[in-house]
């Protein structure tokens, strides 16, 4: 009887690493549609909003713009020196009109890495922490925008000589349209390796630590012997993957926005 208990017990501690990852209605919205088209509030579009409203509590924070600037005024300020930098850098003096876009580009998306990390209080209420990023659905869509700027950027600043881009300098003539269709290709295909990059490292890292916290269950659930070793060498490992998955959180917010920024400077200046 007590060995059919341990086996029900593991049976329920038992860990599926993908179902983080599940699209869920929120607040009983599952049978709301428009048109027969199901407009759910779903946990993904819950994170979402809650990572606008925390980036917007933390711009409104600093705009406080006091003579001797606060802690939360210097941290607001640095950010946008830092964009502000880096678009200066990548773009040149046309990068500056970029800032408000790549600014909230890459803050949005440090919020909802970061959020998706850390286990709020929300949970008690059963609203448990999601990362949107872990979903190509988000990231595509972020990506479609940024390549969208761009598109609209080198058609209107340079008109139909916005193809150039795709036939490098000094191309002989014979090979011009091969090389035009690979450039063409290879550029169609960013808005699709930008938005994958990001989902894939956030995806991967919620996995391991899914995985691991696994190990750490049924670890215990073995009772004595080299259970509990395993459990807790689990757990050590899972905290320092949580450290480096908040280093990996920080990369791939600024590697979303340098390849942003690298992409708008093609539309500016044709390289």
């Amino acid at each position: 009887m007590a060995q059919g208990f341990t086996q029900v017990a593991a049976e329920q501690a038992k860990v599926d690493p993908m179902h983080q990852f599940a699209i869920q209605p929120m607040f009983g919205s599952a049978h709301w549609e428009i048109a027969g088209y199901n407009i759910a509030f779903t946990n993904s579009a819950l994170w979402m909003a809650i990572s606008a409203v925390a980036l917007w509590i933390f711009i409104a924070g600093g705009m406080k713009r006091q003579l001797v600037p606060g802690r939360w005024q210097m941290a607001v300020e640095s950010f946008t020196g830092f964009i502000d930098d880096l678009l200066k850098a990548n773009v040149g003096k046309e990068g500056k009109k970029y800032v408000p876009y790549i600014f909230s580009l890459f803050m949005f998306i440090l919020f909802s890495n970061l959020l998706g990390l850390i286990p709020l209080p929300l949970a008690i209420v059963g609203v448990h922490p999601f990362t949107a990023t872990s979903h190509f659905t988000v990231t595509g869509v972020l990506a479609i925008i940024s390549f969208l700027i761009v598109l609209l950027v080198g058609f209107w600043k340079h008109k139909l000589h916005f193809f150039s881009l795709f036939i490098p300098h000094g191309t002989p003539l014979v090979m011009i349209p091969l090389i035009f269709c690979i450039e063409l290709v290879s550029f169609l295909v960013r808005p699709f390796s930008l938005g994958l990059r990001l989902f894939v490292a956030m995806m991967a890292g919620h996995v391991l630590l899914e995985v691991l916290s696994s190990f750490v269950i049924d670890g215990i659930n073995a009772g004595f012997g080299i259970g509990p070793v395993v459990s807790i060498l689990s757990f050590i490992l899972m905290l320092a993957i949580c450290a480096l998955e908040v280093l990996v959180a920080g990369i791939q917010a600024y590697v979303f926005a340098l390849l942003s920024s690298l992409y708008i400077n093609d539309a500016e200046h044709l390289h």
